[in-house]
């Protein structure tokens, strides 16, 4: 699809069609990237999204233990007392 440039103050823009930003799944806020020549606009992902699905799943698949053994400070092997 083929646009313009329009002049927006001191900056320039770019008018997204309606069906676009709907199929994107755009919102008021985006994410923009330049690779090379391209700048790239997506829809912005919420920090930390999906995390909940990949904790309950990684729960029933028995992998929510630490990855690591401890590691035994020296507050551990000199100080702390039961």
């Amino acid at each position: 699809m083929k646009t313009r440039l329009v002049r927006i103050g001191n900056s320039k823009g770019v008018r997204l069609p309606k069906p676009l930003i709907e199929q994107a799944g755009l919102t008021e806020e985006v994410e923009l990237q330049v690779r090379g020549n391209t700048i790239i606009i997506a829809a912005r992902k919420s920090p930390r999204s999906g995390w909940a699905e990949a904790a309950r799943q990684s729960h029933a698949e028995d992998g929510d233990r630490m990855l690591d053994a401890p590691t035994p400070t020296r507050f551990d092997e000199a100080e702390w007392q039961w």
